[in-house]
């Protein structure tokens, strides 16, 4: 039995009380039951033929059809003698091809040139090194023709929007190595230097889901930046539009900050992540 004949035979007319009327097109059902199936055990860590049926509405033995079938290319595997279904190693397989395909650059690349546009300053993309945040890619608008150029830039995580993102969203233990061994020196008259009041400050931007700078890297400097997570969870870069200070008030246009974090999400669903 293959693995499209083996869940095909979805389409019942003898659906017992609860189960899901049958749609037309019995392939894309038998492809929306799989991945039913293969989501159902994700989020459980194991279940049992009878749990996954009546999870999905389904009848038992067409439970037990697609469960054979993705156990025949490996997606899923008997975790005891029992019965128990769990997620099976073929899924690794899969997923070990996605890295290689992947790239933040690329994924955010698009989404630069938008936001570039549509709100005519600089967009950047930070990541996290070491200690500092490394402006890796950068799009401008049509209004920053004398916007210096931070690709490659090494950026001191206290004092830019971007460095907050990741700060906010480090371990506690993990955000004290860093600043103990970075300090909070001044870079302007407005670098927030004060450990209690950077705590503050990242407490809120977790909250709102964005940050924001004013001057407190450069002088006549504002930017605004968003995390972008991936499949795993984890903040692995940040987006930051920035500008100059007599023109470019982030928290004074309504949509800025809304804008930027469905950018930072749409980035952070291509690389996987499903928060």
């Amino acid at each position: 039995m293959g693995f499209e004949t083996g869940i095909q035979a979805d389409n019942e007319t003898s659906a017992g009380p609860g189960a899901r009327s049958a749609p037309a097109g019995g392939g894309v059902q038998s492809v929306d039951r799989a991945v039913t199936v293969l989501e159902t055990l994700s989020s459980t860590g194991g279940s049992f033929v009878g749990e996954i049926a009546e999870a999905m509405g389904v009848h038992k033995s067409t439970a037990s059809r697609l469960l054979s079938a993705l156990e025949k290319r490996g997606m899923v595997q008997q975790a005891d003698e029992r019965g128990k279904y769990q997620l099976g190693f073929g899924i690794l397989r899969l997923a070990a091809a996605i890295p290689s395909r992947l790239s933040l650059v690329q994924e955010a690349r698009p989404v630069l040139l938008a936001l570039a546009d549509e709100f005519g300053e600089t967009a950047n993309l930070a990541v996290l090194r070491s200690n500092v945040a490394v402006n890796v890619d950068q799009a401008m608008g049509p209004f920053a023709v004398a916007t210096h150029d931070w690709i490659g830039n090494l950026t001191p995580v206290h004092a830019t929007a971007s460095g907050k993102i990741f700060l906010a969203h480090l371990e506690s233990e993990a955000r004290d190595k860093l600043l103990a061994a970075t300090g909070m020196p001044a870079e302007t008259s407005k670098t927030i230097t004060s450990r209690a009041v950077l705590d503050k400050q990242l407490a809120r931007i977790v909250e709102s889901g964005y940050s924001t700078v004013y001057e407190e890297l450069e002088i006549g400097l504002h930017a605004i930046a968003v995390p972008v997570w991936d499949y795993r969870g984890d903040v692995i870069g940040s987006i930051s539009i920035s500008g100059p200070a007599f023109r470019f008030h982030p928290e004074e246009s309504p949509d800025l900050a809304h804008e930027l974090i469905r950018a930072g999400e749409q980035v952070s669903a291509h690389l996987g992540y499903s928060g």
